[in-house]
């Protein structure tokens, strides 16, 4: 009986930390749906010319009645999302305008809560800090692009260090 009640402690455990870690998939898009676009105007022989020139995003960000559109829209057809309140929400690009990309792809757009540990706010930091490593040439563009549209969080973990206290007032990307 001894055994039984280890193996159940065990298993308790694990549980729990299978738990923890689906709660941090809730903050990752699904890839199904929004596997993230790149914009095919932004190449890594160019990016001195376009992402890496202060403003280039305020050229190509679309429309706020294009995104807000694009908000309620999918919060209506999250059949999941308890929180229906758009305020709660960024429409954000999954692969970041400053990181080449697509301003208009719905598979790069994806709402993002605003209040919950891996917020929109700790992806905009993320997104700051690659793209001063992309323009510097420490990391890829496709690098870049790549580990933010495959697991945003996880990139986080990897890039944002704790001198990294960028405040980002109205988003970056």
């Amino acid at each position: 009986m001894n055994l039984h009640l280890k193996q159940l402690a065990f298993l308790c455990v694990f549980l729990s930390f299978l738990v923890s870690c689906s709660a941090l998939a809730g903050d990752l898009p699904d890839p199904r749906v929004t596997p993230g676009s790149t914009n095919p105007l932004v190449t890594q022989e160019n990016i001195q010319q376009t992402i890496c020139v202060p403003g280039f995003t305020k050229t190509i960000r679309p429309p706020a009645y294009y995104t807000n559109r694009l908000k309620r829209s999918q919060l209506d057809g999250d059949s999941s999302a308890a929180d229906r309140n758009p305020k709660h929400y960024e429409e954000d690009h999954l692969i970041a305008l400053s990181l080449g990309g697509n301003p208009t792809d719905v598979r790069n757009l994806w709402v993002q809560p605003r209040k919950s540990e891996w917020s929109a706010e700790k992806k905009d930091q993320l997104e700051f800090v690659l793209h001063k490593l992309v323009c510097r040439g420490e990391v890829t563009l496709q690098d870049a692009q790549s580990e933010i549209a495959t697991d945003w969080i996880a990139a986080y973990k990897k890039y944002v260090t704790p001198n990294d206290e960028f405040k980002v007032k109205g988003g970056w990307d």
